[in-house]
């Protein structure tokens, strides 16, 4: 795998305070893609969880899951990168069979890349890292890589395509690229692998999406969105114009062809 210089990209630090993510990029501190899903997500399913389960059993299972998602990030970002790295520590040895599927089976058909852990920003608005921007079977993608204690079906991960999405879209404003798809890489510590792809039309829908629930958290933050002066709905609506542009122009195409 190859780095492909196509960008240059800005960067940026993060802080976390109280669970919150935020960015500063530019001068600019904005809240991270994570935060802005999990603040407005629907997490009556979660709740009924830690009450299943209780506190002290749910917080174990949860820190323990998010150590093992990062050092199986770690080995994925050191393998792409072609930097050695091991770790020996328990989490290190449990994450690490997670990182070779996803490089086996996963990354096989990435030939180039453009960016790994990238800082992306849409200015004004939300910030985040994405785990890999790359040309995917000749189509420029971002990837997110995903650990899980169990297989995911399709419809239990709508904030990962969210996410993506919300990526998808800032690499787009700033770099001024056409960022076609978008696929989530999962595996479960028995080395169980998933793939979740979505593109081109589904991936437009996954963005709008996002901006409502991106609105929803400027509702929620409203002395913020009026001192920064961001009006989101203006962003919804110039959204579903282009879309409706490029909707047209798809059906235009298949008259002609007909």
């Amino acid at each position: 795998m190859k780095k492909n210089k196509k960008y240059e990209y800005i960067q940026g630090t993060s802080t976390t305070d109280q669970g919150s993510r935020t960015y500063k990029i530019q001068g600019a501190r904005l809240p991270s893609v994570t935060t802005i899903l999990s603040k407005t997500k629907d997490d009556a399913f979660l709740k009924k969880w830690r009450q299943k389960l209780g506190y002290n059993e749910a917080e174990r299972i949860a820190n323990h899951s998010s150590l093992r998602g990062s050092a199986m990030h770690k080995f994925i970002e050191k393998y792409i990168k072609e930097a050695g790295y091991e770790d020996l520590t328990p989490i290190g040895q449990e994450a690490k069979p997670m990182a070779e599927k996803i490089i086996e089976i996963g990354l096989a058909p990435v030939k180039d890349y453009y960016g790994s852990e990238v800082t992306l920003h849409y200015p004004g608005l939300y910030a985040g890292s994405t785990d890999l921007v790359c040309n995917y079977d000749g189509l420029d993608t971002i990837i997110d890589f995903k650990q899980s204690n169990r297989p995911k079906q399709r419809e239990w991960i709508q904030d990962y395509f969210l996410q993506i999405a919300a990526y998808a879209m800032a690499h787009d404003y700033v770099y001024g690229s056409k960022i076609r798809q978008g696929i989530v890489m999962v595996c479960t510590p028995d080395c169980y692998y998933q793939e979740f792809r979505f593109q081109d039309a589904d991936l437009r829908k996954e963005k709008h999406r996002f901006l409502a629930r991106l609105d929803n958290y400027y509702y929620m933050q409203r002395d913020y969105k009026e001192e920064a002066n961001i009006d989101t709905q203006n962003l919804i609506k110039e959204f579903e114009k282009e879309a409706q542009k490029l909707d047209k122009a798809k059906k235009g195409g298949m008259a002609k062809k007909l």
